[in-house]
């Protein structure tokens, strides 16, 4: 594949990415959105494989590494339970982060990735690769304990480190003086040196970030390391001079800071608040009611969509918002039926978000 052809397939693959957010942002036309992604993600994939960055004798272990990725993707898939989503989700970040780790240290001791470079061009690619890798190893290491409290295997209850905010001061000071060094290292050995206690120390801050926020802001989390994640591809994108993971990094990381700071004015929490840490002490549990001892009263009665829309036939106005229970309850298509139904019927149906009022 020639270079102006595998820039056309980016652009396409990008304007595909744009077009699957956009659907992504409503619930009628999520599915075309997911549908625009994954055509997207295959068309980048391929011009990648087969584009003049590749050499032949590479391939084999490329599509030898996509086989077995994909194999465990579709089992994870097919076999993760609804409920399980969400740490799900935290553990893909995880693998973007280490992928972008290794990226930047094979960039790095890569003696062709510096040559024919200015010191100026030189300088910027090596701040790339610094900031890319810091930004994995946090992504990494908070992904994972995202994931175990998500999963049980880590208390939901926020661990407080007294002076927590100082060590973090004294761990960006840490890394802003071996960033210097880096910059001045005269050899790979000591560049790499200045680069793995950066890692440590990102590492660790990742961890120490997500273990001083509670279970309860999880979802908030996962959703500012998706973020993480996105910044992380782009900083790959500028070391590996792709423009496309540029692009779609760029996208990953704003969608996600943008949606953290939805999620923390739907639960009535400050983003800087919860960023920092010590809140949402409990593991997301409701509340006990005053009498502990009740238990729930009555019997289940279940419902067929077409007798819930007969009794909803009435009704000039229907709002729909879709949640997590929903989709918990793998309802999704049963909702489908019912707004058919009332729509055949004439009633107006709308599809609201859960923080947004709507109004009439």
């Amino acid at each position: 594949m020639s270079e102006s052809l595998a820039t056309v397939s980016y652009i396409g693959a990008i304007i595909l990415f744009i077009l699957s957010l956009g659907g992504l942002s409503n619930p009628e036309s999520s599915r075309r959105g997911n549908l625009y992604g994954m055509i997207g993600m295959t068309i980048a994939v391929l011009a990648t494989v087969f584009g003049p960055r590749v050499a032949m004798a590479g391939i084999p272990w490329i599509i030898g590494a996509m086989v077995v990725g994909g194999s465990i993707g579709l089992y994870a898939a097919r076999k993760v339970q609804m409920t399980q989503m969400p740490e799900l989700v935290a553990m893909m970040h995880s693998l973007v982060g280490l992928a972008a780790c290794l990226v930047g240290f094979a960039n790095y001791i890569d003696p062709m990735a510096t040559l024919n470079l200015s010191s100026a061009e030189k300088a910027i690619h090596e701040i790339e690769v610094y900031l890319g890798i810091l930004i994995g190893a946090v992504t990494f290491s908070g992904s994972l304990i995202a994931f175990g409290k998500l999963a049980g295997k880590i208390g939901g209850k926020p661990l407080l480190l007294p002076g927590r905010h100082f060590l973090n001061l004294i761990g960006l000071l840490i890394v802003i003086v071996f960033g210097w060094q880096f910059l001045h290292a005269e050899t790979i050995s000591a560049g790499m040196f200045a680069l793995t206690v950066m890692t440590v120390i990102a590492l660790l801050f990742g961890m120490h970030m997500v273990l001083a926020i509670g279970g309860a802001d999880m979802p908030v989390v996962v959703s500012m390391l998706n973020s993480y994640s996105g910044w992380a591809a782009a900083a790959t994108g500028f070391m590996l001079n792709n423009d496309l993971l540029i692009v779609v990094g760029a996208l990953v990381g704003s969608s996600g800071a943008i949606l953290s700071y939805i999620m923390c004015r739907a639960m009535n929490r400050n983003f800087i608040s919860v960023i920092a840490g010590g809140f949402g002490t409990g593991g997301g549990k409701p509340a006990q009611k005053a009498d502990g001892d009740a238990q729930p009263a009555g019997e289940v009665v279940s419902i067929s969509a077409v007798d819930t829309a007969e009794l909803l036939r009435e009704a000039k106005s229907v709002i729909i918002v879709p949640g997590y229970g929903m989709a918990v309850a793998q309802a999704q298509h049963t909702v489908f039926e019912i707004t058919q139904v009332l729509r055949e019927k004439g009633v107006n149906v709308r599809f609201a978000r859960s923080h947004e009022r709507v109004a009439g």
